[in-house]
């Protein structure tokens, strides 16, 4: 097969390789230098709407409408965007080998694709129940999301299951957008998920306390400190129960799961160095191998703010790193110092009419603050990390644009906060004052 060659390759096709695109763009890049690698059948699309507004029962999202950047208030980059700047994109192609030595990529169908740049934007893989051995995992009607051919599937198994029952299994952020998107579309929600309460991983048992009251006034039964260990099957191979390890069994017409992804890294394996679960990278994204960078999930990189390296999985990060990584390429060829990327982590939902925000790292103590009644109209609360005296994070649910501005700034400025009692008194207004 014929060997095709670019300066850069972009390899992965989700929101950090449409970001990069755009940014190359903007640097200057000429007609036929650039390719994006992608095993999906479109062009680079803003992958969250996956989990809300394309599972919406009236006026659903559906592609054009988010392709990259309109997620981030930018221009939405058509197809044809790509073709009026000459960057190649290649689709339905799965690359299964990759020489980092000799600067080769060879797809599935043995196409080889030479760069003298690569940048590894491969995202994350769902883990799946079937990777575990889980008994009838494999039926059908039993559902993972991480790229729009999966939401299609999603929403004609909603139509034809129409007021049926759905269980999801993980209470992380998949978990609560998904439960909400199918009880929008009216179906019977569970949710399983073996911790004490949603989104350990962020959440404080206050912050999620608020959200599964809310979710069990929508009618979303909550089933926490188990998990599905079994699934049976009709005779036409459709789920129809979700055995749990406590013995419960709940019937089900559609099963998602969400338990975490996994950074695809594996073709990289032993060729680059990696730290964390990911690969390692400098300020600007460069790996052990300099002709070659890393963006998005798959990036352990040095976090400035706190000192430490970390890999982060979301699209904030996704978006930022990848135009991080072009301006430090360009930015060596033409001989310009680019500076160093100083990231504040940043992490966000919406589900029903809630919306929340944090900004900054998650530990220390806590203090909550606001009205987190699940049955408030409009409720409106936060809480604040505090490590060694300062605060060092800060969460606001319900939050106004300019409110959600100043708890950033909180996060990024870490100020002093001595007294625990008096920041839980004083609540919002500490970060509108700062």
């Amino acid at each position: 097969m014929a060997e095709k060659s670019f300066k850069y390759v972009i390899l992965g096709g989700g929101v950090a390789a449409g970001y990069a695109a755009r940014e190359f763009a903007k640097q200057g890049v000429q007609p036929g230098e650039l390719a994006i690698i992608s095993k999906e059948a479109v062009a680079p699309y803003e992958r969250p709407a996956l989990s809300k507004a394309y599972l919406f029962p009236e006026g659903a999202a559906r592609l054009p409408g988010f392709h990259v950047c309109v997620g981030s208030g930018g221009e939405r980059l058509l197809p044809e965007w790509y073709k009026e700047k000459g960057i190649e994109l290649i689709l339905s192609t799965e690359i299964v080998k990759a020489d980092l030595p000799a600067n080769t990529l060879v797809s599935a169908a043995g196409e080889t694709f030479k760069y003298q740049i690569l940048i590894i934007a491969t995202g994350s893989t769902v883990i799946k129940l079937t990777d575990f051995g889980v008994q009838g995992a494999d039926a059908k009607n039993i559902f993972y999301l991480r790229e729009i051919d999966d939401a299609d599937k999603l929403v004609e198994a909603i139509k034809a299951k129409k007021n049926g029952k759905a269980v999801i299994v993980g209470g992380g952020y998949i978990g609560l957008e998904l439960g909400a998107a199918l009880k929008i579309n009216n179906l019977d929600v569970s949710m399983v998920y073996p911790e004490p309460w949603c989104m350990p991983r962020l959440f404080t048992s206050g912050i999620a306390a608020f959200y599964e009251g809310y979710y069990a006034n929508k009618g979303i039964k909550i089933i926490k400190g188990t998990v599905a260990v079994g699934f049976t099957s009709d005779s036409n191979g459709e789920v129809k129960e979700v055995q749990l390890k406590d013995g419960r069994v709940l019937e089900a017409d559609i099963v998602v799961v969400g338990v975490g992804g996994r950074p695809l890294t594996a073709l990289f394996k032993g060729q680059v160095e990696e730290e964390t679960g990911g690969i390692k990278t400098d300020a600007f994204f460069k790996t052990s191998v300099p002709t070659v960078y890393a963006v998005g999930d798959v990036a352990t990189f040095p976090l400035k703010l706190y000192n430490e390296l970390r890999r982060v999985e979301h699209v904030d990060h996704a978006r930022k790193s990848a135009e991080q990584a072009v301006k430090a390429i360009k930015g060596l060829e033409k001989g310009q110092s680019v500076d160093e990327y100083d990231y504040l982590p940043y992490f966000y939902s919406r589900s029903f009419d809630l919306a929340w925000q944090f900004y900054g790292d998650n530990v220390g103590d806590t203090v909550l603050f606001g009205d987190n009644n699940p049955q408030s109209p409009k409720p409106k609360f936060g809480s604040y990390w505090i490590k060694d005296g300062k605060v060092v994070g800060a969460f606001l649910e319900g939050g106004s644009a300019e409110e959600n501005q100043a708890i950033a700034k909180v996060a990024k400025l870490q100020p002093k906060a001595e007294n625990l009692d008096a920041l839980t008194k004083e609540g919002l207004a500490f970060a509108c004052k700062i």
